[in-house]
């Protein structure tokens, strides 16, 4: 058990710092959004990534494990990613910033779940009972039934399922392929299925009016000024590094002990959004996010008992 610990705060380390840059990428794309399409910024964004992710991989002298037999699986786990991706931005858009990431906040939830069924890691009870909390406090922030109801709520937690799942197959597939080769994969993917999106609505056929993620979707190209072209690219390098730094977490980690610093980006989404936004989430929101993130840290912390309990012989 000694390599245990220092590779679980490895993994501490990467998910956090991961998770700071992403935190800047929203802010970026939540500025944007309302003069650009979604598939532009991410086109660019990937255009951006590929290359730093590449030299990455040759850095870490794993250039031959790009095609090595198995990388159809990491990319369909770049696909999972994609899917988790586009609908984060879409939500993120018609949603305050704050919100948007508390409603993806299920992700870590969910990974503790997923962790048992899809890699036989145990969960005690107390821990159960948080993730069943904490999901309580999804129901909250999601408002079903309410005049204050928005769909993008429901992108944003289909989007963290969809992370949750990809993080999973990052820890699965992490013992032949090392971190920089699964984001190159995951990139690859996202750029692939950036470029499909903006071949479909690139050309603004299908733009109109209505709900504000439908329009971040649909709209037509547009020639970016010199400072947007550079914030857009930009996003490729904090993908390159966040996504590098984020699977190396999962991969190196167990699930459920780093699955629950993913809540260092509310700090991130909280500040960001009354500094440059001038949100500040209601009363209701405070309570959906207090108890996500009440449930996570003590998911964090009875995990860290029941690892040093383990660790004691029985006498």
């Amino acid at each position: 058990m000694s390599t245990t610990r220092p590779a679980t705060l490895t993994g501490i380390v990467c998910l956090s710092g991961g998770l700071a840059l992403f935190g800047v990428q929203d802010l970026i794309l939540k500025l944007l959004s309302g003069d650009y399409p979604l598939h532009q910024a991410m086109v660019l964004r990937g255009l951006t990534a590929l290359p730093l992710l590449y030299l990455m991989v040759r850095m870490n002298c794993d250039g031959a494990r790009l095609f090595a037999p198995g990388w159809t699986a990491a990319a369909a786990r770049g696909v999972v990613s994609f899917v988790a991706y586009t609908s984060y931005y879409l939500a993120l858009v018609a949603l305050p910033l704050a919100d948007t990431i508390a409603l993806y906040f299920s992700a870590p939830l969910m990974i503790v779940a997923l962790s048992v069924v899809m890699l036989g890691e145990r969960v005690s009870l107390p821990r159960w009972i948080a993730v069943l909390v904490g999901f309580g406090g999804v129901v909250i922030m999601v408002r079903p039934g309410s005049s204050m109801f928005d769909g993008a709520a429901l992108l944003a937690v289909g989007s963290g399922l969809a992370y949750a799942l990809s993080m999973i197959l990052a820890r699965i597939q992490g013992g032949s392929r090392s971190a920089a080769v699964l984001a190159f994969h995951g990139n690859a993917v996202f750029l692939i299925g950036a470029l499909l999106l903006a071949a479909v609505f690139g050309g603004g056929q299908f733009a109109g009016d209505g709900h504000p993620s439908l329009q971040f979707m649909t709209r037509a190209w547009v020639m970016p000024s010199p400072t947007d072209a550079l914030l857009m690219a930009s996003c490729g390098v904090i993908a390159a590094l966040g996504l590098t730094l984020i699977t190396q977490a999962y991969r190196i980690a167990p699930s459920a002990a780093v699955a629950p610093f993913e809540y260092t980006l509310m700090i991130w989404g909280v500040a960001y959004g009354w500094i440059f936004l001038g949100d500040w989430p209601d009363r209701t929101g405070w309570t959906g996010i207090a108890v996500i993130t009440g449930a996570g840290l003590f998911v964090l912390l009875r995990e860290g008992q029941e690892r040093r309990s383990a660790q004691i012989p029985a006498e």
